[in-house]
């Protein structure tokens, strides 16, 4: 079967999640993706490198669980950028590539001599893709972020909360994914231009700007009524704000710390959440202005009825009534419980050199025809050193050598 991608190569400086799930995307999908890391702080650009999670007992730059995650299908070389040895080097190296990809801060490959005008000198064609906190233009275009300050920044923090509370946020660093599958989506984008037109160009990506996007009710709410989101009442991220629909939420359920979800879309699905509940209170809420018009109460009534019931007993009780629900799962569950997620494939066994066979993150979508895959763990560092300097540059054993002696990979 012959990959989506085979035959795009991509010169690549990302790190962490924003930027190395990008390319992890091209990767799996056959692009020869080749990771230029630094030998002389051991390749801590990325500071997932060495880090957790592990499999067992060993630590090392080469064993980060969160790394290898991040990067399988992919190669890796050292290039000590200190030297100009390496540099040319680099410079061969894009000359080979398709496209230039980094998310380092503002500035930093400019400082280094490979900025977008130097890249043109070097390949005109190039495709170069930067993903940073504010993009390279604007007045904050030289601040640092990371996921959770873009999340802060982008007004998305303020979306997470529950009545009577201080924002919320949303936990783990997902708009470094959500960074990521926007600079895929430019780099391809970027790519298709230029096999059409021959012409290369810079995607410049501003990743708080890619998080105000998703904003989009809020913003509109503010633009055409006026009304701010967090009100006296505050914020009740576990109800929907859609008023077709009531009751609209997440609901605790028996157990510690376990929860559903429950929707009703119209009267219909009223009567049928109503016998099976099989309680007084129902017949308070029989139409939909009734339900819209008392929802504190509705929930409260709610939740009594969901706390004593298992979540997975309602999630089947009610779809069986063609009612929308479903259990909140956690993590755990979702792996380990059901078997959709095994079916799809979602998190196959690789191999990584060190770390032995390990699972990883699957691509949540199939190609009937050039579907991906992963045949390899992430590189240990300057893993493939060797191979690209002989196979894509045409070097000798005894030159990779003599460049590792000096310290140039």
């Amino acid at each position: 079967m012959t990959s989506a991608l085979s035959g795009f190569r991509i010169c690549d400086f990302t790190g962490q999640l924003a930027g190395a799930g990008a390319t992890r995307w091209l990767a799996t999908f056959g692009a020869e993706v080749i990771r230029i890391e630094d030998p002389v702080n051991e390749g801590r650009w990325d500071i997932l490198r060495g880090g957790s999670p592990f499999k067992d007992e060993r630590r090392g730059i080469d064993l980060g669980g969160a790394f290898n995650n991040h990067n399988p299908n992919k190669l890796g070389i050292t290039l000590n950028l200190r030297t100009e040895k390496a540099k040319e080097i680099l410079r061969e190296i894009i000359r080979e590539s398709d496209a230039v990809t980094e998310n380092f801060a503002a500035g930093v490959l400019e400082k280094w001599g490979f900025g977008y005008e130097s890249l043109k000198q070097i390949k005109p064609d190039i495709v170069y893709v930067s993903n940073c906190g504010f993009g390279h233009r604007g007045p904050y275009s030289r601040f640092k972020t990371w996921g959770p300050i873009v999340q802060a920044v982008s007004g998305l923090t303020f979306s997470s909360a529950l009545p009577g509370m201080p924002p919320a946020g949303w936990g783990y660093s997902y708009m470094d994914h959500t960074g990521g599958y926007y600079m895929a989506m430019a780099i391809m984008l970027a790519l298709i231009h230029r096999q059409r037109t021959g012409e290369g160009q810079w995607v410049d990506l501003a990743c708080t700007d890619a998080g105000l996007s998703l904003n989009g009710p809020a913003l509109l709410d503010w633009t055409v009524n006026g009304r701010a989101m967090r009100t006296e009442q505050g914020i009740n991220s576990n109800r929907s704000q859609f008023e077709a629909m009531a009751p609209h939420g997440i609901y605790p359920a028996a157990g510690e710390d376990n929860w559903v979800a429950i929707s009703c879309r119209h009267d219909d699905d009223w009567r049928a959440l109503a016998a099976l509940i099989e309680e007084d209170w129902c017949s308070e809420f029989n139409d939909a202005s009734a339900r819209q018009g008392a929802q504190d109460k509705l929930d409260d009534c709610m939740k009594a009825w969901t706390s004593r019931h298992d979540k997975f007993d309602l999630e089947r009780r009610l779809r069986e009534q063609a009612i929308p629900a479903a259990a909140v799962q956690k993590p755990q569950e979702r792996i380990d419980r059901d078997p959709t997620t095994q079916a799809f494939g979602l998190w196959p066994q690789t191999h990584h050199t060190e770390i032995g066979d390990v699972r990883v993150d699957g691509n949540p979508v199939h190609f009937s025809e050039t579907d991906w895959k992963i045949d390899h763990g992430a590189p240990c560092l300057g893993e493939h050193n060797e191979k690209v300097l002989t196979e894509l540059l045409g070097m000798s054993v005894d030159e990779v050598r003599q460049l590792r002696e000096e310290g140039v990979i």
